[in-house]
């Protein structure tokens, strides 16, 4: 199959883009580097050493005889390109990553809020625009987050679609199928809330085939292709505004840093390994929806742990300690989290839940690299209730 990749230089672009070339897929990505560029920003880069894209390629064909072609470009702002893109490679599927995937930064102020609205709206909105006007007939699948569902209301969540009762015109009850009510606890998880609403409007009414794939965290940092080189190693963010909770603990734990539990721990999280997270991709690939069916949704984790379970996990594995700090974020302190998740179960996967030596590895890897971590940038400090300049004035005043 033709496969382009939209943001395959990212942390799960980058090895979903190994995985899918490995298969034997003709595979072109497109990024332009947006990642990289906020590590600049932030002024902290990832704990392993990426390197440029270029070597990247050139390493995968090297070591494996297998070519990616490869597209600098801006998706959300680069249209016309991205649809003649489209229209001269005629992909059988895309799988759509360009957008800012961070909770924390989409938090941090105001033209991280205003960049990740136009960042992914615009980025999903030129895609679904260029399949309609090209006319071509790729699948597209799009790396979404069970952040969209918030994360409490003690419902069991199921893929995609509630049925409920409502009453028609007549008064007579009837059931039908909606999508299941978003409650996003961030600007980044309301883009993805977005994100569903325009592809249930391009699946309506121009026929796009689309698969959303509703991602719990992701763990880990390396998968079979990316650990055949260094030159290959995926990212590892760790800092407060990228690193996922998980891979954050043991990295903490490799330095000797404690474990930075915010809140009360109870927050309960979906969690999936970065290795199953390429094969779930490959396997949505192959399980394309017909022509005329609608969005299919499926709820992309494979465990779920409490933050603080997650802590005591490491600390019993390393000897850590574990510290609480405030919580940054705007949620209850504890939640339950009830998913349903048998859709890929179905297409045959064989979950990666937590295991020690999955954990020590990752622990290995910090520990390999420790001198390239930057302590001031561990702790979270995005504040999801900012603020406002009436508010600091008062104070000051007072």
């Amino acid at each position: 199959m033709k496969i382009l990749i939209l943001g395959g230089d990212g942390f799960c672009g980058w090895p979903t883009a190994l995985h899918l070339s490995g298969q034997g897929h003709d595979v072109t990505l497109i990024d332009n580097l947006s990642r990289r560029h906020i590590d600049t920003e932030l002024g902290v880069g990832s704990l392993t050493p990426i390197s440029p894209l270029d070597v990247r390629l050139n390493a995968w064909k090297q070591v494996t005889g297998h070519t990616i072609a490869a597209l600098h470009m801006d998706v959300a702002r680069e249209y016309d390109r991205l649809e003649a893109t489209i229209e001269r490679l005629a992909p059988d599927a895309i799988v759509h990553f360009a957008e800012q995937r961070s909770a924390p930064y989409s938090m941090k102020h105001s033209r991280a809020k205003r960049y990740t609205v136009e960042n992914n709206l615009s980025a999903t909105q030129n895609v679904l625009c260029a399949l309609v006007e090209t006319g071509i007939d790729a699948h597209l699948v799009h790396l979404g987050t069970m952040g969209v569902y918030g994360y409490g209301g003690g419902l069991r969540i199921p893929e995609g679609y509630l049925t409920v009762e409502v009453d028609d015109s007549d008064g007579i009850r009837t059931q039908r199928e909606i999508l299941f009510p978003p409650d996003p606890g961030s600007i980044y998880h309301m883009t993805k809330t977005q994100d569903q609403l325009l592809f249930y409007f391009y699946n309506k009414n121009d026929g796009i085939r689309i698969t959303d794939l509703h991602q719990g965290v992701v763990w880990g940092t390396q998968t079979r292709e990316t650990r055949l080189d260094e030159r290959l190693i995926n990212r590892f963010d760790y800092d407060g505004d990228y690193g996922t909770v998980l891979n954050r603990f043991l990295m903490q734990a490799a330095i000797g840093h404690d474990l930075t539990v915010h809140g009360s721990g109870g927050q309960t999280r979906a969690f999936i390994h970065i290795q199953d997270t390429v094969r779930c991709i490959g396997m949505a690939i192959g399980a394309a929806p017909a022509q005329g069916e609608r969005v299919r949704i499926f709820n992309q984790m494979t465990e779920t742990w409490r933050v603080g379970e997650l802590a005591a996990l490491v600390a019993r594995l390393t000897g850590a300690h574990i510290a609480y700090l405030p919580n940054p974020r705007r949620e209850a302190a504890a939640n339950d989290l009830c998913v349903d998740a048998r859709c890929l179960l179905d297409l045959g996967l064989e979950p990666t839940t937590l295991r020690d030596n999955l954990l020590t590895e990752i622990v290995d890897v910090a520990e390999r690299y420790a001198d390239r971590c930057d302590r001031s940038r561990i702790p979270s400090t995005s504040q999801w209730v900012r603020t406002s300049r009436v508010e600091q004035s008062s104070a000051l005043a007072s």
